[in-house]
C-alpha cells in the first residue's frame, strides 16, 4: 500500500497499547499508539475508550482518515480489551501505572519473581507479594484490592459496553464504580434518574434484555414519570390531567389501568407526583412544577401587597423633572406605568415594538436609584441582557448570572437562594415571556420580602422553551398590576418593520409592496429557489446595494430546522458561499457536520463549566443561544476557541455537540435577540409552524431591516392562524388562590 491508500471502513487493528497520547477522562476521548499484533510500524487510532492504559491488548474497528496534519489515524467505533498474557505484556502493563501502588520499579521486581503467573497471584494469592523484598503485607494486600478493583472495573465495563457507548459507559461507572452491573440489573429504570443523557427508552431496552417484566413496578413508576417529562414539561407544560396519563401509559407500557392507577399512588405517596383538583377533574405533576407553581404564585401576591410605599406627590414631581430636562413628555400610559411601579410592590409592563417601554424603564431607574433603592437589571438570555444594557445605559445581567449559577449533573444549582438572597431592593426583568416556571421559582426564591419587580414582555410573542406559560398566566390572573402600552410612537410610526409587526399582532396582513421603507418581500413561489435566494441575497445582492459591511449583519431566521430552506440546509449552503474551506482554516468534522475557523456558530444548551477570557479576566458559563465565531482550532490540543464578541471560550472536542452553526437559526432560536437586518424564509412546512405569533416573534427580532423570502400565500396563512399553545398550567389558578388568601 502505498503512503496515500487507505483501507476501507470497518477496517480492525489487533495490538499492544503502546502509548496513551491523550485522553479526556470526562467523555473517554482517547489516542493511542497500537502496535499491531502481527508487526508493522505503530498505529495511531482515535476514539473513545474509557480507562486505557499502556500494556493492554486491544481489538479496534473503524475507518482510516487522512489528517491534514498528523496523518493516517484509524477513527474506530468499537472496541475490544483484554488483559496481556506473557510476562513481557504484564510488565508494560504494571508498568505504566494502571494498578495503584504499582509502578515501573515495583512491577519489574513482581514480574520477575512470578513471570506468567503474575496476575494470577495479584487476584488469588497476593500475599505472596510480601516474599519480595521492599514490599510488605500491608503494601501486598493494598496491590491485591487494587488489581481486584481493576477487575472489578473491567467486569463493569464490559458489561456496560453491552448496551452503552463508551463516553456513558465511563460516566456510570464514575457514578457507581464496579458496583454497576449490580444497581443496573437490580432496577435499569435507575438510569433515568441518575445519568445524562439515558431516557426511559433506552433504559426500558436494557430492562427487556436483562429479563424484567412487562409490569415491574420500577417499569410503571419510571414510565409514568417519563410520560410527564416528554409529553407534558417538553411540550411546555406543567401537568397532565389524570385520565390523559393514565390512557397514554397503559398504552404506551402494555399495562391495565388498574396497574397505572396504583403507580399514580405509589408515586404520590412517595413525594415525586402531586395531584390537584379541579371543577370535578383531577391533575397530576411532577412534584417539583406543582411546587414551584404554588410558590411563584404565594410568592408574587407577597409581593406585591408589602411593598414600602412611594408618596404620590414625589412621583408626580420626579415626572415632571425628568419631562422638563429631557425634553420628553410621556404619555398617559407611561406615566401609569411608572406611577404603577413605584407603588405596588409588582407591575407588569407589556406593549409591542415602538411602544416606549424603555423609556419607562429609564425614568423607572433614575427615580428608584435617586430614591435610594438598589436595582438589578436582567434578561433570561444574554443577548437579552446586553440588549437591555445598550438600551439603558445600565448593566444588565443573565438572570442565571444574577442567581450565580453552577452546573453539575442534569440541571443548574443556583447560590442565591432563601438562605442567601439577592442584596438588590428592585428587580427589573426585561423579556418576560422567555421565562420559564423553574426560572421563575428559583429568582423568586432569591428575591427577599420587601423587595420590588418590575416584570416586563410582550405577551404576544412565542411562550418559553421550557415548561410554564408564565407571562401570560400572570397577565390572565387578573392579580397583579398590569399596564399594556398600545400607543404607537410618531418615530416608531415611520418604520415599517413596526407597523406591520402591529398589524401581523392584530390579524391583520401586513403591507409587502413598500420598497421604500424597512421591510421588503421578494416573491418566490417555488420552495426550491428560496434557498438559493437567501444565499445571493446576503452574498451579493445586500452587499451591492448597502455596502459589504452589511455581510456581518444579517441573520437568516426560520421556522424549522427541516426542510429545503430549514437551518440544518440553509446552514451547510451558507457555509460553504460565506466560509469556504482553504489552506488557512483548520476544519474538524462532528456527527456529519464540519467546523471550520471563521464559521458562525450557537451555543445550543446552557454550560455553566465552560471556561471564558475577557483580557485578564476570567470565567465560566457559555448559555444557550449564544452566537460566536470559531477563532481556533487545535488538533495537538484537542480544543476549540470560540470568540463570543470578546469573551474567548475554550471547548474540548467532545463538547463540540454543544454547538451548532448560526448562519441560519429557528424562530424559537432568536428570542430575546435583535438583529439589524433579518431575513425571513418563508416556506411549506408543518401546520403548527404556521402561526401568527412565529411571524411576529420573527420580525420583530429586526432592527433595521426585515427581508422575507417565499409566497403571499405562506404569510397570510400565517397571518389567519392564530394558534397560542395551549399549555396545562396551574399559574393562574394559584395565583387567585393566594390573592384570595392574602
Amino acid at each position: 500500500m502505498n503512503g496515500n491508500e487507505l483501507p476501507e471502513a470497518g477496517e480492525q487493528i489487533r495490538g499492544v497499547i503502546e502509548e496513551v497520547i491523550y485522553h479526556n477522562e470526562n467523555n473517554g476521548y482517547t489516542v493511542l499508539s497500537v502496535a499491531p499484533e502481527n508487526g508493522g510500524e505503530p498505529v495511531t487510532a482515535v476514539g473513545e475508550l474509557p480507562f486505557a492504559a499502556e500494556g493492554e491488548t486491544i481489538v479496534v474497528s473503524g475507518r482510516w482518515e487522512l489528517h491534514q496534519t498528523y496523518g493516517r489515524q484509524l477513527h474506530f467505533d468499537s472496541y475490544e480489551k483484554q488483559l496481556p498474557v506473557g510476562a513481557e505484556g504484564m510488565l508494560r502493563y504494571l508498568s505504566s501505572g494502571a494498578v495503584k501502588g504499582v509502578g515501573p520499579m515495583t512491577a519489574k521486581k513482581i514480574v520477575e519473581t512470578f513471570g506468567d503467573e503474575t496476575f494470577e497471584v495479584m487476584e488469588k494469592n497476593p500475599e505472596f507479594l510480601a516474599r519480595i523484598n521492599g514490599i510488605s503485607p500491608k503494601k501486598a494486600a493494598e496491590i491485591g484490592r487494587n488489581f481486584a478493583s481493576q477487575f472489578g472495573m473491567r467486569k463493569a465495563l464490559m458489561f456496560l459496553a453491552e448496551y452503552f457507548g463508551s463516553t456513558l459507559a465511563a460516566r456510570i461507572y464514575k457514578k457507581w464504580g464496579a458496583a454497576s452491573e449490580e444497581i443496573i440489573r437490580r432496577n435499569p429504570y435507575v438510569l433515568c434518574d441518575e445519568i445524562e443523557g439515558i431516557g426511559f427508552e433506552r433504559a426500558d431496552r436494557v430492562a427487556e434484555d436483562l429479563g424484567v417484566e412487562t409490569n415491574d413496578p420500577h417499569r410503571i413508576d419510571a414510565g409514568i414519570e417519563y410520560t410527564l417529562n416528554y409529553h407534558a414539561i417538553n411540550s411546555g407544560h406543567c401537568f397532565l390531567p389524570e385520565d390523559k396519563l393514565s390512557e397514554t401509559v397503559t398504552a404506551m407500557l402494555g399495562i391495565s389501568e388498574k396497574e397505572t392507577a396504583d403507580s399514580i399512588l405509589r408515586l404520590q405517596s412517595a413525594g415525586r407526583l402531586r395531584r390537584a383538583e379541579s371543577g370535578g377533574k383531577a391533575y397530576i405533576y411532577l412534584a417539583r412544577y406543582y411546587d414551584a407553581e404554588r410558590y411563584v404564585a404565594e410568592k408574587l401576591i407577597l409581593l406585591h401587597d408589602n411593598a414600602s410605599q412611594i408618596p404620590a406627590s414625589m412621583i408626580s414631581g420626579e415626572i415632571a423633572l425628568i419631562e422638563r430636562e429631557s425634553g420628553l413628555r410621556y404619555a398617559a400610559m407611561q406615566k401609569r406605568a411608572i406611577t404603577a411601579a413605584l407603588t405596588n410592590g409588582v407591575m407588569i409592563l407589556t406593549g409591542g415594538p415602538g411602544t416606549g417601554k424603555t423609556t419607562v424603564i429609564k425614568a423607572l431607574i433614575r427615580i428608584f436609584t435617586q430614591t435610594g433603592y438598589r436595582i438589578a437589571l436582567a434578561a433570561p438570555t444574554g443577548r437579552a441582557a446586553k440588549r437591555m444594557s445598550e438600551a439603558t445605559g445600565e448593566e444588565a445581567k443573565t438572570l442565571h448570572r444574577l442567581l450565580e449559577a453552577e452546573f453539575g449533573g442534569k440541571e443548574s444549582r443556583f447560590n442565591r437562594c432563601e438562605s442567601q438572597p439577592l442584596d438588590e431592593d428592585v428587580f427589573i426583568i426585561d423579556e418576560m415571556s422567555m421565562v420559564d416556571i423553574l426560572l421563575m421559582d428559583a429568582f423568586l426564591h432569591a428575591v427577599k420580602r420587601g423587595a420590588r419587580l418590575v416584570l416586563i414582555g410582550d405577551a404576544d410573542q412565542l411562550p418559553s422553551v421550557g415548561a410554564g406559560n408564565v407571562l401570560y398566566d400572570l397577565i390572565a390572573s387578573e392579580t397583579l398590576t398590569t399596564v399594556c402600552l398600545k400607543e404607537i410612537f410618531r418615530q416608531a410610526k415611520e418604520s415599517r418593520i413596526v407597523t406591520n409587526a402591529h398589524a401581523i399582532n392584530a390579524g391583520e396582513y401586513p403591507v409587502l409592496n413598500d420598497r421604500d421603507n424597512d421591510f421588503f418581500f421578494v416573491r418566490r413561489d417555488a420552495d426550491e429557489e428560496i434557498a438559493d435566494t437567501v444565499k445571493t441575497l446576503w452574498t451579493t445582492r445586500l452587499p451591492r446595494t448597502y455596502g459589504k459591511e452589511i455581510v456581518s449583519q444579517i441573520q437568516v431566521i426560520t421556522p424549522s430546522r427541516k426542510g429545503c430552506a430549514g437551518t440544518e440546509a440553509l446552514n451547510v449552503m451558507l457555509q460553504e458561499a460565506l466560509n469556504p474551506p482553504s489552506k488557512d482554516k483548520v476544519q474538524m468534522k462532528d456527527r456529519g457536520r464540519i467546523f471550520r475557523t471563521g464559521d458562525k456558530i450557537m451555543q445550543i444548551k446552557n454550560d455553566y463549566e465552560i471556561p471564558w477570557k475577557k483580557g485578564r479576566h476570567e470565567s465560566q458559563g457559555v448559555f444557550n443561544g449564544d452566537v460566536g465565531t470559531i477563532a481556533r482550532i487545535s488538533y495537538g490540543e484537542q480544543k476549540i476557541e470560540v470568540d463570543y464578541e470578546g469573551r474567548i471560550a475554550t471547548y474540548d472536542f467532545a463538547q463540540v455537540e454543544e454547538l451548532d452553526h448560526a448562519y441560519a437559526i429557528t424562530v424559537h432560536k432568536s428570542q430575546g435577540s435583535e438583529y439589524p437586518v433579518v431575513i425571513l424564509p418563508l416556506y411549506t412546512y408543518a401546520p403548527p409552524l404556521l402561526t401568527r405569533e412565529l411571524l411576529y416573534t420573527a420580525v420583530t427580532r429586526a432592527r433595521k431591516m426585515v427581508i422575507i423570502v417565499g409566497s403571499e400565500i405562506a404569510v397570510k396563512r400565517m397571518v389567519d392562524q392564530s394558534r397560542r399553545p395551549k399549555r396545562f398550567t396551574g399559574l393562574r389558578a394559584f395565583l387567585r388562590l393566594a390573592s384570595e388568601n392574602a
